[in-house]
């Protein structure tokens, strides 16, 4: 299998990585990594005590590893928007509304939004091969399930369950990687992650209105389902365990909480602007006010558990000033990824007339110019470390975002691809540095609990950049009344939507200015 990841370089002394015997009943041969004592610290990071050598090798089976979970990880996300423009066709198909339809896609986040806290217990709990196992079982079995669904009953049945198997992937990447491979080589594998992040999703669209052309709503499931497959059956048949698994305990209760607490919380952003003309649903509030207060119970439930040193997600992790910068702009560059997801085809539909399949042509470079800057991002992180690639990415958001709230329906569509392109250039540059860098200093206990919050506070994040500036657009748009009948005017709204996003994109400037680069803790709980 070809892959995107920097070669070995010939061993060198130093950290050791041990490949173990096969187990003689699975045959599986576990990498066990090597004790994070022997990491180095980065230049202008702080001392961990660590020996002064470290060896730049992932180890043997590590690549195969890596590239099997990408293609997975890249086929998952793939089908998180492969469906929206199949939506019409399936409400003439299963005899539903515009309504009924859209719960495909909102079942699908808020199942995401339930499953994603919950793997930071399942990573430590299980090993790489049953979680991989379960995640791309799931994913394959929802698929086909889709594929054959009778009814629109069947077919949401399905799309949670293929959303299970996704919540799964990203979060089982991100470990993995931070597991196999050396503290000064991880920007350059993280970078592959933008290919899955930007790259898959903005294929989606283009991939569905191909096979749309041709084939009924359901190819769009065939499609996905033998590359699924694929990766299964070589995932089952190679997949070494990085990963052996644990005793932790189950923890009943955080998982009843976390159910109401991130899926009602994503549930009441993503429906806030729904009330009559467009005004905000007092019922959306109600369910976010009652969502905040149960993740505060969750919150305080963890802070008990971790007392016992068993929390179910570990808070810990922000107790590392990286990770939670980190954290914070990453929420504001998929708050304003997403929100301009939303915003910009409107504009171009509503304002400029295009059609959709201009539409999705348009902002198509973008996300393949983020996968193409991923690596390389990476590999400038690895030498450079984050700051200057944050600060530069984070700025030049400040001012597309600027620039999109001067669009108006003389805009070329020349310059909206134009400054997509720029706007994308820019998450690029924040995306791979937030994640490495924010990942980097957690010991080796919290990778999978990093990983789980990131991941799951991206989801929370985009609902609220899409509720907020969407909202916010209907707010500002002008509406008048004359004898012709009611015309909405966006633009004013859209005006002040982008405007706001970029206020927004000036706190990402600010908390980029103390990115740095660090090493791995050696161990133990961060702020001890």
């Amino acid at each position: 299998m070809p892959s995107a990841l920097p070669e070995d370089p010939a061993p060198r002394t130093g950290r050791t990585q041990v490949v173990c015997e096969p187990d003689p009943q699975s045959g599986v041969q576990p990498i066990v990594p090597a004790s994070v004592d022997t990491a180095v610290a980065q230049p202008g990071s702080r001392s961990t005590g660590s020996t002064p050598a470290e060896v730049e090798r992932i180890p043997a089976g590590g690549v195969a590893v890596i590239v099997t979970m990408l293609v997975a990880a890249f086929v998952v996300i793939l089908n998180e928007t492969i469906l929206n423009v199949a939506l019409p066709r399936m409400m003439v198909d299963l005899g539903v509304n515009a309504t009924t339809v859209q719960w495909l896609s909102t079942g699908f986040l808020l199942t995401m939004a339930v499953v994603i806290p919950i793997t930071g217990f399942v990573l430590q709990r299980f090993s790489t091969r049953a979680v991989f196992g379960t995640a791309m079982g799931l994913f394959s079995a929802g698929t086909l399930l889709a594929a054959l669904a009778p009814g629109f009953g069947v077919l949401l049945v399905a799309r949670v369950i293929q959303a299970g198997g996704t919540a799964m992937m990203m979060p089982l990447l991100m470990t993995t990687i931070l597991t196999l491979v050396p503290l000064s080589r991880r920007g350059a594998v993280m970078g592959n992650l933008s290919i899955v992040i930007s790259v898959a999703p903005a294929l989606g669209p283009t991939v569905s209105g191909l096979i749309l052309q041709a084939f009924s709503w359901r190819f769009v499931f065939v499609f996905v389902l033998p590359i699924a497959l694929a990766a299964l059956a070589y995932g089952v048949w190679k997949l070494t365990n990085v990963n052996e698994g644990g005793d932790q305990r189950f923890d009943i209760v955080s998982v009843i909480l976390s159910v109401p607490g991130f899926g009602g919380l994503v549930y009441g952003l993503s429906h806030i602007g729904e009330g009559q003309g467009g005004s905000v649903d007092p019922v959306a509030i109600a369910v976010i006010v009652g969502a905040v207060v149960v993740l505060a119970v969750f919150v305080a439930r963890q802070l008990q558990l971790q007392r016992r040193d068993r929390p179910f997600l570990d808070l810990r992790t922000f107790r590392f000033p990286m990770f939670s910068i980190s954290v914070a702009i990453m929420c504001i560059a998929m708050a304003v990824l997403l929100g301009s997801a939303i915003i910009l085809p409107i504009y171009l539909q509503t304002v400029l007339g295009l059609p959709a399949i201009v539409t999705g042509l348009v902002v198509l470079p973008g996300g393949l110019l983020m996968g193409v800057m991923g690596p390389i991002v990476g590999r400038l992180f690895d030498r450079l470390g984050p700051q200057p690639l944050t600060v530069t990415g984070s700025a030049l958001l400040v001012v597309v975002l600027w620039l999109f709230s001067r669009m108006d329906t003389t805009t070329p569509v020349w310059a909206v691809v134009v400054l997509y392109l720029v706007l994308t250039l820019g998450l690029a540059l924040l995306f791979t540095p937030c994640f490495t860098g924010g990942l980097n200093p957690l010991p080796p206990h919290l990778y999978s609990h990093g990983s789980a919050i990131l991941s799951t506070l991206q989801q929370v994040a985009g609902a609220a950049g899409t509720a907020v500036l969407v909202s916010i657009m209907s707010a500002a748009a002008v509406t008048t009344t004359t004898a012709a009948g009611t015309r909405v005017d966006l633009v004013p709204g859209m005006h002040v939507a982008f405007f706001v996003a970029a206020i927004g994109a000036l706190g990402a400037v600010v908390l980029s200015l103390f990115t740095r680069r660090e090493a791995s803790a050696a161990g133990g709980h961060g702020g001890h």
